[in-house]
């Protein structure tokens, strides 16, 4: 089997954790591991830190224009936007993804009404996965969530798009604790790795063939007037 050519995709990593730079983030361990299979692949990726910078609250694409004094989300969604895929990473507290991964999630929500050039929302194309870890159960829960608002908004998720890490349950050490042996375990890298290959993958085939068809789901064509093959339900 010949060898896929990634080169020519982006991928962009925002890690959610609640802790700022340069402390050491435990989901930042396990997205290294995703990011290192990128880079041998030739993929150019970035990696952000949201809480790094002074996002605002809100729903609106700047939040600035209704009261905020600063948002440096129109810098970050220029990053967003070039990006063929989404990694979101976040830790679990209290068995659901951090407050800062909801506040990224509702500031993607505010890009959703946006159109491409086919009329159809701003996302289609785009390819989206998430990365959890903890010390305590919600993985999946996470997953979810956070799967669930990204198709949402318009991005494809792959089969496999989510991996993590967490230890036995109740307190006890995290991925990057030396004695958790998170490194080695085999379930998480396994996860990791399909989980980055199958983004690649769909990214991939949706960049090679320019998208989606705008056939049946272009919000301007549905606004001109075009409506397929749907008819009004009769009601008896």
């Amino acid at each position: 089997m010949q060898k896929p050519d990634f080169s020519k995709l982006k991928a962009l990593y925002i890690n959610c954790t609640l802790k700022q730079s340069p402390r050491m983030s435990h989901t930042q361990g396990l997205m290294d591991v995703s990011q290192n299979i990128m880079k041998a692949e030739g993929v150019s990726f970035e990696n952000i830190r949201l809480v790094d910078h002074p996002v605002a609250y809100g729903v609106y694409p700047d939040m600035t224009e209704h009261g905020a004094s600063e948002d440096a989300w129109p810098e970050i969604w220029k990053k967003v936007d070039t990006a063929d895929i989404l990694i979101i990473g976040t830790p679990i507290w209290l068995g659901e993804k951090s407050s800062v991964a909801s506040k990224l999630i509702e500031r993607l929500y505010a890009m959703s009404s946006l159109q491409n050039e086919k009329g159809q929302y701003y996302f289609y194309g785009k390819v989206g996965g998430c990365i959890v870890t903890g010390n305590e159960d919600g993985i999946k829960h996470c997953a979810m969530g956070i799967l669930y608002a990204l198709q949402h908004v318009g991005y494809s998720i792959p089969p496999q798009a989510d991996c993590g890490w967490i230890g036995e349950a109740g307190p006890g050490p995290s991925y990057r604790d030396e004695e958790s042996g998170a490194k080695n375990n085999d379930f998480t890298n396994r996860n990791t790795t399909f989980m980055t290959y199958n983004l690649l993958h769909l990214a991939k085939m949706l960049k090679e063939q320019g998208g989606y068809p705008k056939y049946g789901n272009s919000r301007k064509d549905w606004d001109d007037g075009t409506r397929w093959n749907f008819e009004n339900p009769e009601y008896r």
